[in-house]
């Protein structure tokens, strides 16, 4: 028990060392994880020594894994991307495969260690790309959309994959027949798990929610998750295989986002764990010995994975850049790979100097990943000869539409609030043009006889092309902070007058937009709050002058009298899990705390950017009490500020004489 308590201790710190300092980094956490067990590892320090505990802990990992993957399971979203998910993505992964295994096979590699690297090898990293696509607002370009659904094939890929390992082992002269008793056990374990499970797993967890106990909700998540690997294991099929059909179970039910909540923090520790146990796997001594070796099936790996997305996605008729770019994002292995080979452990299906080499090979290609997304910009344009004319095109077009325009606001962003923005402002007479990055969107609103083109806000040639110089005012109508912070910088830097009115979810940036020199910042959340506040006013009988006066109020003090809010139990996930967000908090003066007596502006709250929005005496509430109050024993004080200055800011306040 000792050494087992010992080893998770110490897996824990190293855990939250390493995604600390990657986090610093902006480099994703799974790499440090990674780079982390390497160091640590029996080949390198030895403070984790192989074991059955450390073997453990991987497989929890992956069961949590693949519970993620099938409860993100959508058949609609399948069904609505199946050229790409079945088109390209099959062509990718056979392509893949195929090559990979004749490379294994010319090299006279065992035939099951040829194919668990191949299918290994096949794979790309959907933590990572997605990531990066995210931060870069390229989830929903053509190449996003591309990368996403060859993801999610690769996803359901794996599933078989971990079906096929164990039958791997079995001896070679029975392999046929051994994979095909395999594949039909996982078909009839599937079908009976999926067709019976569905019904009564929603009845069950209908009557678990009814019970109002989040402990009970919880409970009943993790023997579902680790009833049905068990199941699966005592088959013969992986614990992976288990956790994945629960997470498609759990999917169907009506408490799917709310199981994806309660997992996720057992999910995101584990696969720290996880890919730190993966990284122990590593020897750095082989590597160096055979550094030659991996530097060239890090370039086979690359390369392969590079033309067997391309070529596929020019057959299918995608643009030159496009496909470029989206074989780019994919060429980096995954870390679906490291889950295929982790399930390969003691089974001795892949030479130890093969698996070495190929596991540094896989682990520097996912370092790379953020540095080839980084410079996919200039390949494009260097290799591709389409895609300068295209943007020239574009700046045309932008130019031809812009020219003449004198006072038109430029919207960036035309999405749904950006369209009915615009609309509003035609019928007030007010010039528009619209710039966006969806070019189906775009061609379908330019039929429609909108004032719409293809471009990206955040470059600074197509905001001169967009007639910035010439225009009244720029509107940001999507709630993408970094870019809109970008797009803020182009503007003061171009035309430093000119006012920016940016949209955002919350108050969370609301200081930092209007510091970049936003001249008007509108929190969706609270501007929601305000509108139902107005109606309820106009309802209970407030004459219009005196809401629209409270109302113009309110925008003009920048919203201070909604910022922040008191969380609860139920606001620790959905929109209000952001930490910086400011929140509310109540503390009661006691007759011997430092603060006792002193007036409100003599109180150093603000160097913690913390202040005091209201003051309840005696049982009477005054918002914004006056700089010359007094405090009194028993005073209750309302605290705004992020969670760490109040947490200061209360440890002061409260402290003794």
């Amino acid at each position: 028990m000792s050494d087992t308590l010992e080893l998770i201790l110490l897996l824990l710190i190293l855990a939250t060392l390493s995604v600390a300092l990657f986090r610093l980094l902006r480099l994703p956490a799974m790499l440090g994880y990674l780079l982390t067990g390497i160091l640590i590892g029996p080949h390198a320090a030895g403070w984790i020594p192989p074991g059955e505990e450390t073997r453990h802990l991987a497989e929890f990992g992956v069961v949590f894994l693949m519970f993620s993957v099938g409860l993100e399971f959508s058949l609609p979203q399948l069904i609505a991307m199946q050229r790409t998910v079945f088109g390209l993505g099959t062509a990718q992964m056979g392509l893949a495969f195929g090559l990979v295994f004749l490379l294994g096979w010319a090299m006279n590699l065992p035939l099951q260690g040829t194919v668990v690297l191949a299918g290994a090898l096949s794979l790309s990293s959907t933590a990572i790309i997605s990531r990066l696509l995210a931060e870069r607002s390229e989830l929903k370009s053509p190449h996003g959309q591309r990368i996403m659904g060859m993801m999610l094939f690769q996803d359901l890929a794996v599933v078989p994959l971990l079906v096929l390992i164990p039958a791997l082992a079995k001896p070679h002269d029975h392999l046929a027949r051994m994979m095909l008793i395999e594949a039909f056990e996982a078909m009839v374990i599937l079908s009976l798990l999926l067709g019976l499970g569905k019904k009564w797993l929603g009845l069950w967890f209908h009557w678990i929610a009814r019970q109002k106990s989040s402990e009970l909700f919880l409970l009943n998540v993790l023997w579902v998750i680790l009833l049905l690997a068990w199941i699966t294991q005592k088959a013969g099929l992986s614990l992976a295989l288990g956790a994945f059909v629960s997470g498609v179970l759990l999917a169907e039910t009506d408490y799917r986002y709310q199981v994806e909540d309660y997992i996720k923090p057992f999910r995101d520790v584990l696969l720290g764990l996880f890919f730190i146990t993966i990284g122990t796997l590593l020897d750095l001594t082989v590597v160096i010995h055979h550094l030659p070796a991996v530097l060239l099936t890090l370039i086979l790996l690359l390369g392969l994975k590079l033309l067997t997305v391309y070529g596929p996605a020019r057959a299918l008729g995608e643009q030159d850049s496009i496909a470029l770019r989206t074989a780019l994002a994919m060429a980096p292995a995954g870390e679906f790979g490291f889950v295929l080979l982790a399930q390969t452990e003691g089974l001795h299906l892949v030479p130890a100097t093969p698996l070495q080499i190929v596991l540094a090979a896989m682990l520097i290609s996912m370092i790379l990943a953020p540095f080839i997304l980084l410079m996919s910009d200039r390949i494009v344009l260097f290799a591709c000869k389409n895609e300068w004319a295209l943007r020239s095109v574009a700046l045309h077009e932008l130019s031809r539409r812009s020219y003449g325009k004198q006072r038109h606001v430029i919207v960036c962003g035309y999405g749904r609030s950006g369209q009915n923005l615009a609309r509003f402002l035609e019928q007030e007479g007010v010039s528009v043009l619209a710039l966006d990055r969806d070019p189906q969107r775009v061609r379908l609103a330019s039929e429609a006889g909108d004032e719409v083109v293809f471009g990206d806000a955040g470059r600074q040639e197509v905001l001169i092309a967009a007639g910035i110089q010439r225009a009244s005012a720029l509107i940001i109508s999507f709630s993408d902070t970094a870019l809109s912070l970008a797009i803020i910088a182009l503007v003061r830097e171009l035309k430093p007058a000119l006012p920016v009115i940016v949209r955002t979810l919350d108050d969370s940036d609301l200081d930092r937009l209007k510091e970049a020199g936003a001249a008007e910042v509108v929190p969706e959340i609270l501007e929601g709050s305000l509108m139902l506040a107005s109606h309820a006013l106009l309802e209970l009988g407030i004459p219009l002058s005196r809401v629209l006066k409270r109302i113009r109020q309110v925008r003009a003090e920048r919203y201070q009298l909604m910022r922040g809010f008191f969380r609860g139990l139920t606001d620790e996930s959905g929109e209000n899990t952001n930490p910086d967000q400011l929140r509310l908090q109540t503390l009661t003066l006691l007759e011997n705390s430092l603060a006792h007596g002193m007036q409100l502006r003599d109180l150093p709250l603000q160097q913690w950017g913390v202040e005091i929005t209201a003051l309840r005496r005696r049982g009477l509430r005054g918002f914004q009490p006056e700089g010359e109050t007094r405090l009194e024993s028993g005073d209750i004080l309302i605290l705004l500020g992020r969670p760490e200055a109040l947490a200061q800011a209360e440890a002061w306040l409260i402290q003794g004489k």
